[in-house]
């Protein structure tokens, strides 16, 4: 009698300690994964202010005065400033929403040790969807829209300019349907985004319901 009391004594000291062990790790994985609940959270909506943000700036329609902060060049014509104050529209904009892809890329790094180094993807390609429309800008200020209608051309040397111009111009204005060539780049990146977090937002299987889960169903 007394060696069984020994081994349920024992017994009842090892289920106390595997309890508070499962307590502590069940706490600890609670814990983390509320933290990077919270992270995935706070990228998506971020990444979705960016998304908002590069629509108003590609806007295609102006108001009185957008552009005229540019600081004009010596000579400039009434027509070339008229040109450049146009291609300066998106940059004048971003500055108004510069602090929303400030915020975004802050969380790179923290999303990056969370979800792997993959994810940096989205961050450096959202980046340069930004950068594409600046350099569209650039050059349709400063060489489409200058020589069009005023430089002479060859047909096919016309039809290139023609064929760039509205390349560029597809990535500086928004077409606002779904056509458009940087939403579709956004919502490709937003689908990769939802990959990545996903796997947060799943309730994950209890320990229990492994063993009372039927392996094969009925019928």
């Amino acid at each position: 009698m007394e060696t069984i009391a020994i081994i349920s004594k024992a017994i009842a000291i090892i289920a106390a300690s595997w309890a508070i062990i499962s307590g502590v790790g069940a706490w600890k994985r609670e814990f983390i994964g509320k933290r990077k609940i919270e992270l995935a959270e706070d990228v998506l909506a971020s990444f979705f202010e960016v998304k908002d943000a590069i629509a108003s700036i590609r806007n295609p329609f102006s108001y009185q005065g957008e552009g005229k902060t540019r600081k004009r060049g010596e000579g400039e014509s009434p027509d070339e400033s008229e040109l450049l104050d146009r291609g300066f529209i998106v940059f004048e904009r971003y500055e108004a929403y510069k602090e929303v892809f400030v915020r975004f890329n802050t969380l790179k790094y923290k999303f990056m040790a969370s979800f792997g180094p993959e994810s940096e993807d989205v961050f450096s390609e959202t980046n340069k969807i930004m950068n594409r429309i600046f350099f569209s800008a650039r050059q349709l200020a400063t060489n489409y829209w200058q020589r069009q209608g005023k430089v002479p051309m060859e047909d096919e040397e016309f039809k290139k300019h023609l064929d760039d111009m509205h390349k560029f111009e597809g990535i500086f204005w928004d077409r606002m349907d779904e056509k458009d060539v940087i939403r579709q780049e956004l919502q490709e990146l937003q689908a990769k985004l939802d990959d990545l977090t996903k796997p947060c937002f799943e309730e994950p299987m209890k320990t229990y319901e492994i063993f009372t889960k039927p392996l094969f169903k009925k019928g």
